[in-house]
């Protein structure tokens, strides 16, 4: 996923769109939906993309194996994840991958209203909760994606992905759910946010 972000972002930049621009955002669509989906082993075992810490507001890349998962319908086994609560034995988490890409995008640039800054840099973080975003109805499209992660089941290195990254990384077709297709996911994704 690295190589394939940093390929991504040097052909963006060769296009000649400004980044978070919609043309930019629609390149970036249809780009990500030409690239075969790689190993994910290479960016986990990523040293420099290693996160010193998971802060909320943050987005995040790691492989899981869920305590409950003989429960659970499906899962994702490598989810995508920015965290808006921590506890002491882990986080409450959006993870995209549960929404279609088109969808991914579209809700950050509603949640880009949150940014602290908009340097998109080392700083950049959303100010996200649970209480604002299950407060707003235009942010519906974070219900489904609403996940509750055990530090002690994460079963990787966990990878910061830079703020300048997210959408690039958001395009990317990354999720491997176990118990349904990506499909099914997404269309029981969309009949819970059609319910809101």
């Amino acid at each position: 996923m690295a190589i394939i972000i940093n390929k991504i972002s040097q052909q963006l930049a060769k296009t000649g769109y400004e980044n978070r621009t919609k043309k930019a955002r629609d390149w970036l669509r249809k780009k990500a939906t030409e690239v075969a989906t790689p190993g994910r082993k290479p960016l986990l075992a990523d040293e420099s993309r290693k996160a010193k810490r998971i802060t909320p507001g943050k987005m995040f890349f790691y492989m899981y194996d869920p305590k409950t998962k003989d429960t659970l319908p499906y899962y994702d086994k490598f989810p995508l994840v920015f965290p808006i609560e921590l506890y002491p034995d882990g986080f409450l988490g959006m993870n995209l991958h549960y929404i279609r890409p088109k969808q991914r995008i579209a809700l950050l640039d509603k949640l880009y209203e949150t940014l602290n800054n908009e340097k998109f840099n080392e700083t950049t973080k959303m100010k996200i909760s649970y209480d604002l975003l299950s407060g707003a109805s235009r942010f519906k499209e974070f219900a489904p994606c609403l996940k509750r992660y055990l530090a002690s089941h994460i079963r990787s290195n966990v990878i910061e992905i830079e703020s300048s990254e997210w959408e690039i990384a958001a395009s990317l077709p990354f999720e491997q759910f176990v118990g349904a297709t990506t499909a099914k996911v997404h269309k029981d994704s969309q009949e819970l946010i059609n319910g809101i």
